[in-house]
């Protein structure tokens, strides 16, 4: 059926998250053939070209710490470009460049979104939200979706199926409790190898985001049930100021996100595409970035044909224009 990729089973279901791979190159977990060469037209909605996926994610005060029953401080993105993990003790520096995304870069951004009334995706971590609530009722008030990014901004590969399970009811109730909606997207980040299928049997969510395979939705099974999949971006993204090999500063940004814009819109001539923009407070927040951020907008907004989107409203557009097989 138009809209549908093939169907690709989840590790867990055939034994290779156990490293049981199978010989028969026939029978294997991945897909790594999507739609080929023939993708469905998505027809979004007024004949636009392009659907934008702005997200931005709001993680300060879900990181790791000592403060929150870690072993350790944490050391990823965030400049604090020689952070090391500090075993039983804080990072002071590490911590203020997450506090500079509560205090200042969440309010920078959302006004940033407001002054051009482009709506977007907030991948919301649960403690984050807990710790935040006003910050996200506000994001919330604004129009945007809030997205469960995960209970803790960690690694969920090493983490039991149990206790991810406990994560995500938990980050639903947070969200639930602050917004007054139930949350119908997900996205974990640093997922394992049981997450899409906790999702699934949550039976709660429209899709999730742990994916970055394709330029549109899809559909994958999970134990025999139709999930669709609305794939995220990490080269559209602004971790990459922090990452190697990364932006040095805001014009790199702008310059590799407007490419990307550019060859989509171009190409949607024929066939719409999907364009994902991630953003951090604590990253595009900061001035010289949060600049870059304000002309990506505009220079999209000055396009005829531009859907901007939150995943929510991607994900109810194509389970009505393409429903599964």
């Amino acid at each position: 059926m138009t809209g549908s990729a093939p169907c690709a089973s989840p590790d867990e279901e055939t034994g290779a998250a156990a490293g049981h791979y199978p010989r028969d190159v026939t029978d294997y977990p991945r897909d790594l053939a999507g739609y080929g060469a023939n993708p469905p037209h998505p027809r979004w909605p007024g004949g636009a070209r392009i659907a934008v996926s702005v997200v931005v994610n709001w993680e300060e005060g879900g990181e790791t710490s000592v403060l929150h029953g870690d072993a350790t401080s944490e050391a990823a993105s965030n400049d604090v470009v020689d952070a090391l993990p500090r075993l039983g003790v804080r990072d002071l520096r590490t911590e203020s460049m997450f506090e500079y995304g509560s205090r200042a870069g969440v309010w920078r951004l959302r006004r940033i979104l407001a002054a051009r009334g482009v709506p977007a995706t907030v991948f919301a971590v649960g403690m984050a939200v807990e710790r935040s609530p006003d910050v996200v009722a506000a994001l919330a008030a604004d129009g945007h979706e809030i997205c469960p990014h995960g209970y803790r901004w960690l690694d969920y590969a090493g983490i039991d199926a149990a206790t991810e399970r406990a994560h995500l009811a938990r980050t639903v109730e947070a969200i639930r409790r602050v917004t007054g909606e139930r949350p119908v997207g997900w996205y974990t980040g640093r997922m394992s190898a049981n997450t899409r299928r906790l999702v699934v049997e949550d039976g709660g969510f429209l899709y999730d985001s742990d994916d970055y395979s394709d330029d549109l939705p899809f559909w994958t099974r999970v134990a025999g049930t139709p999930h669709l999949v609305v794939p995220y971006s990490l080269d559209v993204n602004d971790m990459r100021f922090v990452g190697s090999p990364g932006f040095a500063h805001g014009g790199d940004f702008f310059s590799y996100a407007r490419d990307t814009f550019d060859q989509l819109y171009e190409e949607g001539a024929e066939l719409p595409r999907m364009m994902s923009v991630g953003l951090h407070c604590r990253l595009a927040g900061r001035p010289g970035r949060a600049r870059a951020v304000a002309r990506l907008l505009d220079h999209i907004a000055g396009h005829d044909g531009v859907w901007f989107a939150r995943r929510a409203d991607i994900a109810q557009h194509w389970i009505k224009q393409h429903p599964p097989r």
